[in-house]
This record gives C-alpha cells, sequence and structure tokens, in this order.
C-alpha cells in the first residue's frame, strides 16, 4: 500500500535511513520533517510495517512548481520504482509539472525507467591560487534567505528551494564543516582538505571576481595551493574550462521545457 506517511510512521522512516545512507536518525528526521514535511513524504507498507520510503520536496525551476526526489529506500527495486511513481502521480495532483533528482552511483538506470533523462550536468576544474592579501571577502555571513536571493541573482536558472528549506541544507553542510565566502560581487561555499579547497558551488560577476574570492580563502585557510571547483556545465565562470561530470536527472509532466542550461546543486542527496 502506497501512502502519505503519518506521525506513526517516523521511527520505522528513522530506521529505513539509518539502514540505507549509514546516518544517525537525527539525519533522517530533519530530512523527513524539515526538509521535506510530512506532506511531502510518501511510504509503502505492508500492514503497520514501512517498507520503503522517498521525499518529494517542493522546488521551482523557470517560475514552474516541480518536487525533488531524495530520500529513497526499500526494501527491494520493484517497491522503490511503485513508490516512486505513486509519489510523482500524487504530486502532478497538485500540479508539480516536473520532478528532478541526483541519482547515487548506480543509480541512474533506476531513475532512467522511470522516466528520468539525464539534466543539471556540471563541470569539474582545477585551479592555482596565488596569494594577494587585497583580496577582501567575509566569511560565514550569508543566512539562507540571502543565499536564495543571490543564487536567484547569478543563476535564475536554478533549481529553487525556499529560504526555511535551504536552512536546513546548510546546517547540514556546516556540520560537515563548509565555510562560505562572500563580497559584493560573489560567493562561494568550499571544504577544505590538506592544502586544496573544494568549491562545491561559485557564483560570482566574472572570473576576476570568482579569483578574488578565492584569493581571500586562501588567506583565511593559510597553506593552501589550490581549488577544485565545481560550476554548472552553461556557468559563465571559466568557460570552456574542466571536465563534464553528471549530477542530476528530470522527469517531465506533459510536455517537455528546455532545461539545457539549467543548474540544480546544495541539495540533500540521499
Amino acid at each position: 500500500m502506497f501512502r502519505l506517511m503519518g506521525p506513526s510512521d517516523l521511527a520505522a522512516m528513522e530506521q529505513l535511513w539509518t539502514a540505507q545512507w549509514d546516518e544517525p536518525a537525527q539525519a533522517a528526521r530533519r530530512a523527513v520533517l524539515q526538509f521535506a514535511g510530512q506532506e511531502n513524504a510518501y511510504v509503502a507498507a505492508e500492514g503497520d510495517a514501512v517498507q520503503a520510503m522517498v521525499l518529494a520536496v517542493p522546488v521551482t525551476l523557470q517560475g514552474r512548481r516541480g518536487c525533488y526526489l531524495c530520500g529513497l529506500c526499500a526494501r527491494d527495486t520493484a517497491l522503490a520504482a511503485g513508490l516512486v511513481d505513486y509519489a510523482c502521480d500524487q504530486q502532478s495532483r497538485q500540479g508539480a509539472v516536473f520532478f528532478a533528482a541526483a541519482p547515487g552511483a548506480g543509480q541512474a538506470a533506476f531513475y532512467i525507467a522511470r522516466g528520468f533523462q539525464r539534466a543539471f550536468g556540471l563541470r569539474c576544474l582545477t585551479r592555482e591560487v596565488r596569494r594577494n592579501l587585497w583580496s577582501q571577502a567575509e566569511f560565514d555571513a550569508v543566512t539562507a534567505k540571502r543565499l536564495c536571493e543571490l543564487r536567484r541573482q547569478y543563476c535564475p536558472d536554478c533549481v529553487e528551494l525556499d529560504a526555511a528549506r535551504m536552512s536546513v541544507v546548510l546546517g547540514d553542510l556546516y556540520s560537515r564543516g563548509v565555510t562560505i565566502v562572500s563580497n559584493a560581487h560573489g560567493y562561494g561555499l568550499y571544504f577544505r582538505k590538506d592544502d586544496t579547497l573544494f568549491f562545491i558551488e561559485l557564483m560570482a560577476d566574472d572570473d576576476h571576481a570568482a579569483e578574488v574570492l578565492m584569493e581571500a580563502a586562501r588567506e583565511k585557510e593559510s597553506v593552501v595551493e589550490r581549488a577544485v571547483i565545481t560550476v554548472g556545465e552553461a556557468q559563465p565562470l571559466f568557460l570552456g574550462e574542466g571536465s563534464r561530470q553528471e549530477y542530476g536527472m528530470i522527469r517531465f509532466v506533459g510536455a517537455p521545457f528546455d532545461v539545457s542550461g539549467s543548474y540544480m546543486r546544495l541539495m540533500l542527496e540521499n
């Protein structure tokens, strides 16, 4: 039986989540209650036993209403397929015209079989970061609401979360050690590992503005030599550089629309 979750299902959903993703129950609770909301969380149950779950998180793209599917946990593939189809059907009845996902390793074929196609490609490139004491920026001064505004400014063709859900994403990233660097000409989110800064998102007025942000981050972190940067495939920063990486997928309800230049990132990806 496929249905919306009920309050009594939460404990079983936490168990499914921790078994599948090896994350604490608190992460599951946050994803279900804060990132998706009970009204967007679906389960497959046999009697009182929850056998599968998926979250259909509200998002927008190009002014269109859609859902980001995540948190898929199931005892078997057939059950997962039925639940995904059920969630998509229910959300389309409520006005969703697309469904996005960020499949993990080995999951692409499952989503293709459910009517999804590749989208939201990324480029990954490496750059040396020079020392420049004059490069100025602030750190961890961007709120979730402000981040949503900045993403809309620099990348209007972006899969958007609302500020409350972006706050959940930022909380998860901060718990894993992310730093936000920003100034009047752009921003970036990065993790540091050894002598390398890994930028999971970088948006700026132009290449020079992006370099200033990286230089400011270098001065803060010290003993940093390079940056590994991930940007949208169609993003103008460092255009022509880097190698393409698959990232997301999309399923349309009704007529498809052009997403060749669209971008998706900073999502809970389980």
